[in-house]
């Protein structure tokens, strides 16, 4: 028993063919669009939110500043912590700005720590308080994040579009075939349906 192989015709929406419509070349272009656009846009969406982030913590790094400060109150003892490897507790501090001024606030230091002690805080350039800023590390480990995300959110974007697109073809291609299925019944005597 003879076997027979089937063939693929690569780009069959492209060749002249006379089972090709023009429903077939729109949606082959669609997807070829589709491809295009999610790979340029989502790379250069990524590239786009990873500069931006990446600018956005190199600023913080280069604004903020450790700045001495002393405690103004006993820290309370160390409290169950919903942020992994961070166990110090919020306390009253008081710190001095660059021009001078006394400032008080709350930061976070280490738990028990008694009134009068040293620390460490961070602030702005006006003497305000501030997070400490991320490491360079960090920064990077974030700036790639927010990139894989903005990449995969543009890939989206695109496919579900083209899907759209090409969900309304096929109706469009459905409705073709029924009224040339329509018009051959006609021809034949109306048997088919």
């Amino acid at each position: 028993m003879a076997m027979t192989r089937r063939t693929k015709v690569r780009l069959w929406r492209w060749r002249r063919n006379p089972l090709r419509r023009r429903v077939d070349v729109v949606e082959a272009w669609v997807v070829l669009a589709a491809w295009i656009f999610a790979v340029v846009g989502g790379l250069l969406a990524g590239l786009v939110a990873a500069n931006a982030l990446s600018q956005s913590l190199d600023r913080q790094r280069e604004e903020r500043r450790p700045v001495p400060a002393v405690l103004a109150e006993d820290a309370p003892g160390a409290v169950p912590s919903s942020v992994v490897g961070d166990d110090r507790v919020w306390a009253k501090v008081r710190w001095k700005a660059p021009d001078g001024s006394a400032h008080t606030g709350r930061a976070k230091v280490d738990p028990e720590t008694r009134a009068g002690s040293r620390t460490t805080v961070w602030t702005d350039r006006h003497g305000t308080l501030m997070s400490e800023p991320v490491s360079q590390a960090e920064a990077v480990l974030q700036a790639t994040s927010a990139g894989l995300l903005a990449a995969m959110g543009g890939c989206g974007v695109v496919t579900l579009t083209a899907w759209g697109v090409r969900a309304r073809i096929d109706r469009v291609r459905m409705r073709q075939w029924a009224v040339e299925w329509e018009q051959a019944d006609l021809r034949w005597g109306g048997k088919t349906g």
